[in-house]
């Protein structure tokens, strides 16, 4: 890994710089139900002012067909503004002659302009050179400060990345500086929390990281698989039948002992937030019972181990954190590393929600803005909106 070039790399000055921020929150029915991404972005402008530069935003909102109404930047700029302090000129276009307005009003002394959701425009996901440059055309540098979309060569990455002078943002440089330093050559013991609901989304990481780690711990809706793949009965609880021979394969490998299971589960007879749960022993969960979380026992195990570690990752929580029925098992384990003096981190919108809604978030070393690029990141894979920006 490369260095990195930084805000200390750039011409800032009385100039206009264009900030790729994440800024791809959670809306219910037109309402921001978590700030925390907006919040991350607030003192990256601020320092941007600061070194007297004007500020024109950009990000992506979730995953809208064509131009649907409800995934506008309007609130999302709305909330910027009232967390930042600062006026708010709201551009309805991506690039051209009405983004091009706004990036005008831009001031270093105040008024910040904020882009269309970048993923209204066809050529965004595809890195069209057309779109690439229409967002050059707005600002004398880019700052990417988006490690949730670093994964991604899109146009509001990459593409803008090539064409005008670059660097990373303060969200960007902390984000890569932790998830780099578990990567290196971390303090041990090395201890991974896995949890959410499949396998398959994570097999590509536990691969890249069990040989690395000292224990890895899995709970969470993917644990059902790696239950039945050792022979145990599940009931009716999640399980891809598609992953079974390769985790079974990975339980058997010389560091499928390294692998932690649940020994007690909390169970209800059918999928329902009102639904009366019990603990059974993880090796016997009845036949019509579904996991919906882990139980005390393996809290208790899980903390033990967690408050070993010097260094500490967890991506996923351990069951149906958000009916309170069954967040224990989540709660336990947020608690733990919540806890721990080693280093923590955080990663994945699951958990860190889980992490805000018990309020523990300012209680670890780095909570993470990307779950997929982290875990990328993780695996070992290059993310194409770091490498755009590490030095030649």
């Amino acid at each position: 890994m490369h260095r990195l070039r930084t805000l200390d790399d750039l011409e800032l000055d009385g100039r206009r710089v264009l900030v790729r921020a994440d800024l791809n929150v959670p809306l219910d029915g037109g309402e921001i139900t978590d700030d925390f991404r907006i919040a991350a972005t607030v003192p990256t402008i601020a320092e941007l002012h600061g070194r007297g530069a004007s500020v024109v935003v950009c990000s992506h909102l979730g995953r809208p067909k064509d131009r649907e109404p409800g995934f506008r930047m309007d609130p999302v700029a709305k909330r910027l503004g009232e967390l930042g302090g600062f006026p708010v000129v709201k551009s309805d276009e991506v690039v051209g002659d009405e983004a091009l307005e706004a990036a005008g009003q831009a001031r270093p002394t105040g008024t910040v302009a904020v882009l269309e959701n970048t993923r209204f425009e066809p050529g965004e996901t595809t890195n069209d050179p057309g779109l690439a440059s229409g967002l050059a055309a707005l600002a004398d540098a880019f700052v990417l400060d988006a490690f949730g979309s670093a994964h991604r060569a899109h146009a509001s990455t990459v593409g803008v990345a090539e064409l005008v002078p670059s660097a990373a943002g303060p969200v960007m440089e902390n984000e890569v500086a932790a998830l780099g330093r578990l990567l290196g050559d971390p303090d041990r013991p090395y201890i991974v929390v896995l949890g959410g609901a499949k396998v398959s989304d994570k097999l590509a990481v536990i691969k890249h990281l069990l040989p690395r780690v000292d224990l890895m711990l899995v709970g969470g809706g993917m644990c059902f698989t790696l239950l039945a793949a050792s022979g145990h009965e599940i009931g009716n609880s999640l399980v891809e039948q598609s992953m079974l021979d390769e985790v079974e394969d990975l339980l058997g490998s010389e560091d499928g002992g390294k692998l932690m299971l649940p020994v007690d589960i909390v169970v209800a007879d059918r999928f329902a937030e009102d639904a009366e749960p019990s603990i059974v022993g993880a090796t016997a969960i009845p036949r019509d019972a579904f996991g919906l979380d882990v139980g005390p026992q393996t809290v208790e195990r899980f903390g033990k181990v967690i408050a070993s570690g010097r260094s500490v990752f967890w991506n996923g929580p351990m069951g149906v954190f958000e009916w309170e029925a069954f967040r224990a098992g989540t709660a336990g384990v947020a608690e733990a590393i919540a806890g721990s003096d080693g280093f923590t981190v955080v990663g994945g919108g699951d958990s860190v929600a889980a992490l805000r809604l018990l309020r523990l978030d300012t209680s670890v070393t780095h909570v993470s803005t990307g779950g997929g690029a982290g875990l990328e990141m993780l695996e070992g894979k290059t993310l194409p909106g770091v490498a755009v920006l590490e030095e030649e």
